[in-house]
């Protein structure tokens, strides 16, 4: 697989009056208004000199947690928007072992250790032209499924008109999700497009759908523009075209999956930004067949769909009992939605956590084999980019409400961390 080095992601750390070999600086941590335990924490990090490191060790009084160096991402990327400011910071992240709601405190963070590979560190195994797995120690955690679209039969443009990731159970035994073929094949593992896309070309109006895929259309991976690894953190930053009936592009994304080392499930983030080709974009679509989704092994409408049921924020709901918009005008704009589900002997579930950022109207779908997400309708402009980001947390076993709701506050309103 072909990697782009992304020109932006370059930086370099700030340095006080230490040497190059060991430089320390000061970050302040506030909880804010919740309890966090196990808590991904970013710090967007200056630089003035160069020191190259992925490695770093944060200090809080006393206890010493391992740090994670890297380029800015999608979001920060946003955050800072000024290319001058882009070009001198890094991101610093770090998982928050404890800090009750309403307190703050200090730490050091010891920049310039020695690069080296650790036993329980991220790394990307890549099987060229075909899919990348991204593994924990011994542990894989997703896979991202890239083949070129092959139209040499119907059955090989079904299986490769979409890239995806598969995300594997908590112990990394086997995917939890669907790829092609079963019921309804266009699901498939961690997905995202919209089947009611229209724009023009040369004042010609043209019409597109990015889940289906039926009359040319496809989406299609150009390259892997960056790959970061280490203790705390597996990401990487992928360039995707969107292709319309006559195969040419219309818009290129840049998808960001990310992977969190925490105890107790597999925690995923997914990141985007659509840019226009050609001009204004409307995207829309249906709950079924749009926006950002989950879709659940095979194995849970063969076997176990009678034992699936949904958590929302109103309630566990009953195994049989769905909510689809529009059918349920109210089941939009949630905070997140969980599903619960059997595969083989084990009960796990699925949460699928929005961000207030995103678009809204966000209208929510439900499936007992095991798919469900939400999608808007939005118009993509020169200026105006779609932005996205959503959290996933997958774990075994059942989840309460508040057990969801604390996931789902540290990923909207997450502690907040600044160089001192």
């Amino acid at each position: 697989m072909r990697i782009a080095l992304y020109p932006l992601l370059v930086g370099v750390f700030f340095l006080f009056s230490v040497s190059v070999s060991q430089a320390e600086i000061g970050i302040e941590i506030q909880s804010g208004e919740h309890d966090r335990t196990g808590t991904p924490v970013k710090v967007i990090v200056d630089a003035k000199e160069a020191l190259m490191t992925s490695r770093a060790m944060i200090n809080i009084n006393g206890n010493e947690i391992h740090g994670q160096v890297c380029g800015l991402g999608l979001d920060s990327l946003r955050e800072l928007g000024d290319v001058d400011e882009i070009a001198s910071r890094r991101e610093l992240h770090f998982i928050l072992p404890e800090l009750p709601a309403g307190k703050k405190v200090k730490a050091t963070v010891t920049f310039g250790l020695p690069d080296k590979a650790e036993k329980n560190s991220f790394r990307f195994e890549d099987t060229e032209g075909l899919s990348t797995d991204l593994i924990l120690g011994d542990r894989p955690v997703m896979r991202y499924m890239y083949e070129t679209l092959d139209t040499s039969s119907q059955e090989r443009i079904g299986e490769t008109y979409k890239v995806y990731h598969h995300v594997y159970d908590p112990l990394g035994k086997g995917f939890v999700t669907k790829g092609p073929g079963g019921l309804f094949p266009h699901h498939r593992g961690l997905f995202y497009g919209f089947n009611k896309i229209s724009y023009s070309v040369d004042g010609q109006a043209m019409a597109a759908d990015i889940w289906h895929c039926r009359s040319g259309e496809s989406q299609a991976h150009v390259k892997v523009r960056s790959e970061v690894t280490g203790n705390v953190l597996g990401r990487h930053l992928l360039e995707i075209d969107w292709k319309g009936k006559d195969g040419q592009p219309f818009a290129t994304e840049w998808r960001e999956l990310s992977a969190y080392n925490v105890e107790g499930g597999v925690m995923l983030e997914f990141a985007s930004k659509l840019k226009t080709l050609v001009g204004e974009i409307k995207l829309a679509g249906d709950p079924q067949h749009a926006g950002f989704q989950f879709r659940g092994s095979q194995e849970i409408p063969d076997k176990t769909a009678a034992q699936t049921y949904y958590v929302r924020p109103d309630g566990k709901g009953e195994p049989g009992a769905f909510r689809n918009w529009p059918g349920n005008k109210d089941h939009v704009n949630l905070k997140w939605n969980a599903l619960c589900f059997v595969l083989g002997d084990e009960r796990l579930t699925c949460c699928y956590l929005d961000h207030p950022e995103n678009p809204k109207e966000a209208r929510f779908s439900e499936r007992n084999y095991g798919r469900f997400g939400s999608y808007f309708e939005y118009t993509v402009k020169e200026d105006k980019p779609l932005h996205l980001k959503y959290r996933i947390w997958l774990q075994y076993g059942e989840m309460t409400i508040e057990d969801i709701d604390e996931f789902s506050r540290d990923f909207v309103t997450s502690p907040t961390a600044m160089q001192q």
